[in-house]
């Protein structure tokens, strides 16, 4: 499928994508049908593809949508002049937040489940997901080198062991459904953790 596909945005596209969001949340990708998804956005089939002509598109513009929010909100959270561990531990908490929330998790296990057959899924996820994070840190990086608080040469690495470091334990008792509630001091716990950990290694 094209990447590059336009998405038409009418009237009722906020609505067809509320309702998008409810059914993939509730019966995932492969359980969740268009004629669902009309109704539970309360418009008819017509409407719907008239937005989107495939289901798979549709479920790419729902996780591109709430992974750019969220990351808008956590992006506007973040001032690039403060000191490392100050935006690392604000980063961490967004990042620990995102993957252990109901939609963070049900979207990785959709993306993973049907990545094989519809390999643009995976790649859209990235972009918004993973992908974001390492944009973002990387620029505030080079900017916190730039003033001789960091000392990293592949930045594009340091962003990613920084969210892994941060999905440390909980992350996989999540996603084992071992746990599914974490309290403010494990989490406190993990991202201090991985900011101590980070600039033990990075910092000047």
């Amino acid at each position: 499928m094209n990447q590059q596909v336009q998405i038409k945005k009418g009237r009722k596209y906020q609505q067809v994508l509320d309702g998008a969001r409810k059914v993939f949340m509730a019966d995932g990708f492969e359980g969740a049908s268009v004629d669902t998804i009309a109704k539970c956005a309360g418009v008819s089939k017509a409407t719907l593809y008239s937005y989107f002509a495939d289901k798979r598109l549709l479920f790419m513009e729902v996780a591109t949508c709430e992974c750019g929010k969220q990351a808008a909100t956590a992006i506007d959270r973040l001032d690039m002049d403060d000191p490392p561990e100050q935006v690392l531990t604000l980063a961490g908490n967004h990042i620990l937040c995102f993957v252990l929330s109901e939609f963070g998790q049900r979207m990785f296990r959709i993306c993973v489940a049907e990545t094989d057959r519809f390999p643009e899924l995976g790649r859209r996820f990235w972009e918004s997901g993973p992908g974001l994070v390492e944009r973002v840190l990387r620029r505030y990086f080079d900017q916190a080198i730039a003033r001789g608080e960091l000392a990293i040469e592949d930045t594009a690495l340091a962003a990613h062991q920084f969210a892994e470091l941060c999905k440390a334990e909980l992350f996989p008792r999540f996603m084992f459904g071992m746990q599914t509630e974490f309290t403010e001091a494990e989490r406190e716990r993990v991202v201090r953790g991985a900011v101590d950990m980070f600039m033990a290694r990075y910092a000047v």
